[in-house]
């Protein structure tokens, strides 16, 4: 299920790309400041095998037309290496955890608007992790400290009032902790970093 996420996104991602209403931030003065919006990345939510019960929720404040500062809070469960790239492992036979992990994480992160719709973005993600076992027991508690850095652009509707923003984004971990030695042996052959898309949507007020 997570590869036909990543394929949708892509589609998503490619497709956007010839939308014809993309308009520059500066075009208008009285640009909308405050927004609140989410991620398409929650329909992984579907998948009946490994559910990560992915929740975001996203709120950002627009300094200048340029510069915006957002707030994210996720939350999910996952039983794989993290570090698992996109292909014939992700999410393959005899790769899981001996067991999941939760994730409680509030992210704040800047943005900047360099031409029309165009972005890069910065985030840290501040992950606080349950560990429980195969029987649902919990055995640990851990925190992972991430970066991620996205490439993409904004497409605006119904008059500046919605907008998506599919992207590329670039994940990394330099800090993690209290992982149990069950899920280390596991992890351990996996890069701490990870590429994904990005796909949210939002409401400008």
């Amino acid at each position: 299920m997570q590869k036909k996420i990543f394929w949708i996104g892509l589609v998503l991602v490619l497709s956007s790309s010839l939308h014809v209403d993309a308009q520059n931030t500066n075009q208008d003065r009285t640009y909308r400041k405050w927004f609140v919006g989410s991620t398409l990345l929650m329909f992984g939510n579907l998948d009946d095998t490994n559910n990560p019960g992915y929740i975001q929720i996203n709120a950002g404040y627009r300094i200048t037309p340029k510069d915006v500062i957002q707030f994210r809070f996720k939350r999910s469960q996952y039983a794989w290496p993290i570090g698992i790239p996109f292909g014939p492992d992700f999410d393959g036979p005899g790769l899981n955890y001996p067991g999941h992990a939760r994730i409680l994480a509030p992210q704040i992160g800047y943005q900047r608007f360099w031409r029309k719709g165009l972005y890069t973005s910065v985030y840290v993600l501040n992950a606080f992790e349950k560990y429980m076992d195969e029987n649902k027991k919990k055995i640990g508690n851990g925190f992972t400290l991430y970066t991620d850095f996205y490439l993409g652009y904004q497409f605006k509707f119904f008059k500046d009032r919605f907008f998506f923003e599919p992207a590329i984004g670039f994940s990394f971990w330099p800090l993690r902790s209290g992982v149990p030695d069950s899920f280390k042996a596991v992890e351990q052959k996996w890069p701490n970093y990870f590429i994904q898309p990005g796909l949210d949507f939002g409401f400008k007020f």
